[in-house]
């Protein structure tokens, strides 16, 4: 615990132990904003599904600013035992920390578990005091570690605004690269295309065309509509894509369940590729605020470019007849572009306790950072869209 006056960083071992509503107002205090992923529901759901704590290396210790008795900041906050669901990779930081005879494990992680979501992450009531109180938790933070023989304080896929802060608070400053959707006002899917290069154009219809030529057809099922029936048969493609990835998927089948039946169940957008009645194929996403969020995909028959179809461009067809402004189809992926997904720069700070390492990080930092820059301009080069006035014909 760390306290300057009436204010007081405290740490909380299970989220059902602060308020719903206090923590929402902190963490999605806009509805237009509104992240399902920091959302209590989202967290306690893997709480409660036991996907982290007990022997998971995932040990939450949220942390809580009180001022004078009252909740004015919150962060969702792990014990971390290794550097696994992150899609933040320190493991060579980790590695030669450990040559060195140095422990790097436990580490405080500050993120989303299992989720490469950009957004807020040091979640303080808006207001005058926002930045001031910021401030309190990343401090809060920091001096957690230090009292308490921990390597240092991981803080992933926060917001760009947060990031600049820390960078002038003792943070190391990494950045890393995602790609991002944008609706440019597209009345149909055919107006996307429209908007794309003659060539882009005709690959792009003939991957969808292929994707559903053995007669597939897909459904769209939100909130409600998902029963315990469609999670199932999403579980065993979910567990199928992720024991190819992962070797052991992070998530259960308990969770999907707890997800669906949470206070953000009604933001669940499940999407299923079917032969007949039976479907073969699946992708989930998760809409919230002005933004889909792509998740989690599987499949239990293989069909040319039917990941594509059930991740983006159905992702895609969605956010323009919803009026959606963008989605997120989660971490890394350079085919994403080809599919009109232009990379977006995604940020990370790291607080590092002992001080040859937080030299030869922050060396290593700088120069990542100048590749990370160069690799987005060369790639947004190779973005699909036309350049001149639309054809009069696509």
């Amino acid at each position: 615990m760390s306290g300057a006056g009436t204010a007081k960083v405290e740490v909380v071992p299970q989220i059902a132990d602060i308020p719903a509503e206090t923590w929402d107002a902190c963490a999605n205090p806009d509805p237009a904003t509104f992240n399902p992923f920091l959302a209590h529901a989202f967290l306690k759901a893997l709480e409660d599904a036991g996907t982290v704590g007990g022997r998971t290396g995932w040990t939450p210790r949220h942390l809580v600013l009180k001022l004078g008795g009252d909740i004015a900041g919150c962060a969702p906050c792990y014990l971390k035992a290794h550097s696994q669901g992150e899609y933040v990779f320190d493991h060579s930081w980790a590695e030669a920390f450990m040559q060195a005879g140095g422990d790097y494990y436990p580490k405080l992680q500050i993120a989303v578990p299992f989720t490469p979501v950009p957004g807020r992450r040091l979640l303080v009531r808006p207001g005058p005091d926002g930045e001031s109180h910021e401030r309190m938790l990343a401090a809060g933070a920091a001096e957690i570690a230090e009292r308490n023989h921990i390597s240092g304080v991981h803080i992933t896929f926060l917001s760009e605004g947060e990031w600049c802060r820390l960078g002038t608070r003792g943070f190391l400053q990494r950045t890393d690269q995602q790609f991002h959707w944008g609706n440019a006002g597209y009345g149909t899917f055919d107006d996307y295309l429209a908007s794309l290069a003659s060539r882009k154009r005709k690959a792009m219809r003939k991957e969808r065309e292929q994707a559903l030529a053995a007669g597939l057809t897909i459904q769209w099922l939100r909130g409600r509509e998902i029963t315990e029936a469609d999670w199932d048969v999403f579980f065993a493609f979910y567990t199928q894509t992720g024991s190819r990835k992962w070797g052991r998927p992070y998530l259960n089948r308990k969770f999907f369940s707890l997800l669906g039946a949470s206070g953000v169940g009604g933001d669940c957008l499940l999407m299923l590729a079917k032969r007949g009645n039976r479907a073969i194929a699946g992708s989930l996403h998760m809409i919230g605020g002005d933004c889909l969020f792509g998740r989690y995909w599987g499949a239990v028959e293989h069909h040319p470019f039917l990941h594509f179809e059930l991740c983006y461009y159905q992702a895609i067809d969605y956010a323009i007849q919803h009026g959606i402004a963008r989605v997120e189809a989660g971490a890394q992926g350079e085919h994403k572009l080809a599919r009109g997904y232009l990379p977006t720069k995604t940020y990370s700070a790291h607080y590092i306790v002992n001080p040859g390492l937080r030299r030869a990080i922050g060396d290593y930092l700088a120069r990542e950072r100048k590749y990370v820059d160069a690799a987005a301009e060369e790639l947004a080069e190779y973005a699909p869209f036309r350049k001149g006035p639309p054809p009069d014909q696509v």
